[in-house]
């Protein structure tokens, strides 16, 4: 069984911390998570289209009890802490995208899904998407779910107003490059007072940086996030706070929502299910959005997994109910309920998804985000990118909302992530 300490490290704004699954044994025996015929599936709220959840019990009820958890808070940290206690650990679990790099280097901790036939199904799923699940060592740890293609959302009537393309096809093809996107930006301030294309100026950073095909730690565990494709995504973000595209309002709060009811906020570069926060949080602008390409790319955010620990009794059958819920036709009615973006192309097609969008004024969403799933650049996923991009991010967020100079902000980030570097073991 492969473990890994290192592989489990992560990191907030503070800084490196580390978790482990416990220090099981190699070889041990995992106790299992079920006993006679109940097979336990643990995921989040939103995590599955509960509607899926129930059909699979009621399809497989004559085969096994299948019972069905919701985690609430920390779902990672209690998933570990579950493994570690080598008790009561569920037979398939959730796995978050963003927690897949501290997962995949203790791949032997859960079942290889090759050895299931998983090969049989790949190319009904996207490719960068499917790879994601997999360790160095060739092993599947997890089944694709969902995905979080990022596209240009923006209010028609503002973008007509301001004389900016206003036309998905015209904006997608009109500010198709940053340079683009950001004299728009500029005209929209220009011809109505008081707007700002973006909230802030991360939006700018970390898709710039989400485009491209690395990050912040290659495979032979180097940082590399001082090279020339994370500080060409820094200057961006900083020429965008110079060019006063980006507002004074901190994402998230009761002001952004007001300012995007208002309209003084009529863009923002957001994934797929960016469709539900926006429909729940300013219902009052219901018919007013369309969507369009994102300059240059698209990127990825969000998007997760399913997995089958090595507690598992009976693999096979897990496997059977993991397919059967992340079928193409179960993935799509996964959108329709949950907004779980399908990593199934088939998908796309489908009726259910083709259906014209009140909200974005009828628009057929579908046009924009599956294509932009399948163009999707995706890089090495290491388990230290967290640690040594964080310090990135937050001294991007103080240029942008606390007005630091962007050359001392470099600086001082670069110097944490030296820091960071040297205590994971890092080379710098």
């Amino acid at each position: 069984m492969r473990l890994s300490r290192r592989g489990l490290l992560r990191a907030g704004a503070a800084g490196a911390a580390a978790t482990a699954f416990g220090g099981l044994a190699s070889g041990c025996a995992v106790p299992a998570g079920s006993t006679g015929r109940d097979m336990v599936l643990w995921y989040w709220s939103g995590g599955l289209s509960d509607t899926v959840v129930k059909d699979a019990k009621t399809r497989y009820g004559g085969e096994v009890s299948l019972k069905a958890v919701q985690i609430g808070g920390y779902y990672r940290s209690k998933l570990i802490t579950t493994m570690a206690g080598r008790a009561h650990i569920p037979d398939i679990a959730g796995l978050k995208g963003e927690d897949m790099a501290s997962y995949l280097p203790n791949a032997g901790q859960f079942v290889d899904l090759r050895t299931l036939g998983a090969d049989r199904y790949r190319g009904g799923y996207l490719p960068w998407k499917w790879d994601q699940g997999v360790a160095d060592d060739g092993t599947m740890v997890g089944f694709p779910i969902d995905c979080g293609p990022v596209a240009h959302y923006y209010q028609y009537a503002v973008f007509r107003r301001a004389g900016l393309p206003h036309e998905p096809a015209d904006v997608s093809a009109e500010l198709n490059t940053w340079e683009k996107f950001f004299g728009a930006g500029e005209q929209l301030k220009k011809r109505i007072p008081g707007t700002c294309l973006l909230t802030d100026v991360n939006s700018v950073f970390e898709n710039a940086v989400q485009q491209g095909g690395k990050r912040y730690v290659d495979e032979d565990r180097r940082f590399i996030g001082d090279q020339e494709h994370v500080r060409r995504a820094w200057d961006l973000a900083v020429e965008a706070k110079r060019r006063g595209i980006v507002s004074d309002i901190v994402n998230g709060t009761p002001d952004q929502l007001s300012a995007i009811e208002s309209g003084k906020l009529p863009s923002q570069l957001g994934a797929s299910w960016a469709t539900g926060d926006l429909k729940n949080g300013v219902p009052k602008t219901a018919g007013r959005w369309r969507v369009a390409d994102m300059p240059v790319r698209p990127s990825n955010n969000g998007g997760s997994f399913l997995s089958i620990t090595k507690a598992c009794r009976d693999p096979e059958q897990a496997f059977r109910i993991i397919t059967w819920l992340l079928d193409p036709a179960n993935q799509a009615r996964g959108f329709v309920d949950a907004g779980l973006f399908p990593s199934t192309p088939a998908s796309y097609g489908m009726a259910e998804l083709r259906e014209p969008d009140p909200f974005f004024g009828g628009q057929v969403t579908m046009d924009v985000f599956g294509p932009a799933a399948q163009k999707i650049t995706v890089a090495y996923n290491s388990p230290y990118d967290v640690a040594l991009g964080q310090p990135v991010k937050d001294e991007i967020k103080n240029v942008g909302v606390l007005g630091k100079d962007p050359k001392k902000a470099w600086s001082d980030a670069m110097g944490k992530c030296r820091r960071i570097a040297e205590h994971l073991g890092v080379s710098y």
